[in-house]
């Protein structure tokens, strides 16, 4: 069986490792929303089932994912569901919404189990266990696709050529490790290209923190050794290499080379304040992850430790969803399997308590990352102090969470009586743009549910129509797109991505204009507020809201809906600011040489390397442009014509 990377394709890879589009057909049943219906779908399907392994997807009359499960026998798991008296509250009201059923089958339930874990990621059906974590974990990647190897920090694919090392729970605790091994090890950080422009040292090679490879301040032998030094170190075996620096800094103290003495002295410190940022102890332990729940008042909170080399490489709560009448152990499966479709797993995984089909699980997990991976239960020794460590930790993060839930709803229920709402908001919407005097305006829309934002739908909007510095056509230009994209998709509103309340950033003109905009689509439903600063422009004035009846309300200086809001407004500043900035930076580094078909970066350099300009490059004769390294004479003729289409 092919192993597919790490993270989550757009979508499964089943035509190529499941056969999906052979072996996967649908089963229609009645539209009518009741569970006689739903029974009569899902019996339709059964009869066409074999007890072969695979995973199912129930859809409603809309055809949305309701919920993916796998199954060793599909005719035997699909047809428990047609026996509704052994069913929980929970799947009744799941099959009482199925009205058709997709089938894909597999070579083995460990297979299954991995499409299963896929088609959750893509789908995020509401009858399933959710890991929501919209961040991706980053890595320390050691570059081996140059001579003088580089260190940086990594997230995606992995395609790069090199080691990787990690997760890390955040980008804090890679950067501060990334500083610390710079001390240490004197690895570049820089890109190839500032590399190969560089004629004296920068100025991390003044402050110690690189070795300068770059003018040839250390030979590449000497750089191979700091590059094996860091791969044992990073790989656990820290202890051997600041025994080796211990060692060099007594020679060099013997030989009176107090410079290089005092150079590994600094190092040395660096190892000590790597190992001193541990915040848990795992020596002994290993490659593992370790994971502990916690349960309370209906919520499930989850801690994650990642130690890779007996080294902390940091912690993580996950807070999954829809965990409603499941059992605490297969919400903790769900999870294990969400999270390393993401996450290439360790040799091995400590979890709190035993799990459902935890074999089938270490087994799916094994061919996933193309090692044996072990899953247990710690029993004694130092795993079990890290397993209790980690219990501790989820119960205190569960309770942090249910702290800030309470005072979370407690401000969408002021919120919803200040703004004159039926019931608290589930999900808000908040706007504004951002440009220079109209030049490369970027719209933002943001998105905060009950529990905080919800950054996977946060979007950007190219503005093209509105001319100059429009404001208010650039805003009406936004909610126009929006919204008639809304009412084609989702006309009837049946699904989560209609907002409960717009917020606006800006005063009377806005929300004029979205407003009007919205009364052109035939939208008057919806709940729209502006939100304009006070006098003194920051978190000291008094911030006005304008209804779109022309009403204005103020809050007092010291609440803390008000803050709510200013976090609001201010998150949606961040990102616009931010869409600008970056729609500013493309424009800055484009090149005439873009428009060109057929040229891509590496002949853009090497043009560029050639002429110097993009101008000589366009003013060039056509055996000119035939003798530059890496252009073809066919290229160089396109490259000729396009410039002087008249021949």
């Amino acid at each position: 069986m092919s192993r597919t990377p790490a993270g989550t394709p757009p979508n499964p890879r089943g035509a190529e490792r499941f056969h999906e589009e052979r072996a996967t057909y649908t089963v229609k049943g009645s539209t009518q929303p009741d569970i006689e219906a739903g029974v009569a779908a899902i019996r339709d399907t059964v009869k066409t089932l074999r007890p072969k392994p695979g995973v199912y997807r129930m859809l409603d009359a809309r055809g949305d994912v309701l919920y993916v499960g796998k199954a060793r026998a599909l005719r035997n798991r699909v047809a428990n569901y047609t026996q509704v008296a052994n069913l929980s509250n929970r799947l009744r009201r799941m099959v009482s919404q199925t009205r058709r059923m997709e089938i894909v089958t597999t070579n083995s339930e460990a297979e299954a189990l991995l499409l299963e874990a896929q088609l959750i990621k893509r789908f995020r059906p509401p009858y399933n266990v959710l890991l929501r974590d919209d961040k991706s974990f980053p890595f320390i990647l050691l570059r081996a696709d140059h001579e003088f190897p580089r260190i940086m920090k990594h997230r995606g694919a992995r395609r790069a050529k090199g080691n990787y090392y990690g997760p890390f729970a955040s980008a804090g605790s890679v950067n501060t490790t990334i500083n610390a091994l710079q001390k240490l090890f004197l690895l570049r950080s820089c890109t190839d290209s500032f590399f190969s422009r560089r004629d004296r040292p920068c100025l991390l090679y003044q402050i110690r923190r690189c070795s300068a490879p770059c003018v040839g301040r250390i030979e590449p032998e000497a750089y191979g050794e700091l590059v094996r030094e860091a791969k044992d170190f990073l790989s656990g075996r820290s202890g051997a290499v600041q025994k080796k620096i211990e060692a060099q800094m007594a020679q060099a103290a013997e030989a009176l080379d107090f410079e290089r003495a005092a150079m590994l002295r600094d190092r040395l410190r660096a190892a000590t304040a790597i190992q001193a940022s541990q915040a848990v102890n795992a020596a002994g332990v290993g490659d593992a992850d370790v994971f502990a729940l916690a349960s309370k008042g209906g919520r499930v909170g989850i801690q994650a430790f990642f130690v890779r080399g007996g080294q902390n490489w940091g912690h993580r709560a996950f807070f999954p969803t829809h965990t409603q009448d499941v059992e605490e152990a297969e919400v903790l499966a769900g999870v294990l399997a969400q999270f390393y479709e993401e996450v290439p797993p360790p040799r091995t995984v400590l979890v709190d308590r035993p799990l459902p089909e935890q074999a089938l699980l270490s087994e799916a997990l094994g061919e996933s990352a193309g090692h044996r991976v072990e899953i247990s239960v710690p029993q004694r020794g130092e795993r079990r102090r890290l397993m209790a460590q980690a219990s501790r930790n989820a119960v205190e993060a569960l309770e942090r969470r249910l702290a800030e839930s309470g005072t979370r709803a407690k401000i969408n229920r002021d919120l919803a009586e200040f703004f004159e709402l039926a019931e608290p908001p589930r999900r808000i919407e908040v706007y504004d743009n951002s440009h220079i005097q109209g030049a490369k305006a970027v719209g933002a829309m943001i998105v905060a549910g009950p529990d905080g934002f919800i950054k996977n739908q946060y979007r950007k909007f190219n503005i093209r129509s509105a001319q100059s510095n429009d404001d208010f056509g650039m805003m009406r230009e936004v909610m126009t797109r929006r919204f008639a994209r809304a009412l084609e998709e989702d006309p009837d509103r049946d699904g989560d991505t209609w907002p409960d309340l717009v917020l606006i950033d800006g005063g009377k003109g806005q929300m004029s204009a979205v407003r009007d905009a919205l009364e052109e689509l035939g939208i008057e439903d919806v709940p729209l507020i502006a939100i304009a600063k006070g006098p003194h422009h920051g978190r000291e004035g008094r911030e006005v809201f304008h209804f779109p009846d022309g009403r204005e309300k103020t809050l007092p200086t010291n609440s803390p809906l008000l803050f709510h809001l200013q976090t609001l407004r201010d998150e949606v500043h961040r990102f616009a600011i931010g869409a600008h900035r970056a729609k500013r930076s493309r424009a800055i580094s484009a090149s005439p040489l873009d428009e060109i078909p057929g040229i891509g970066p590496s002949r853009k350099r090497a043009l560029l390397l050639h002429f110097g300009t993009a101008g000589k490059v366009r003013a060039a004769a056509l055996e000119d442009l035939k003798r530059t390294p890496g252009i073809s004479a066919a290229v160089a003729q396109k490259i000729y014509d396009f410039y002087h289409p008249a021949g």
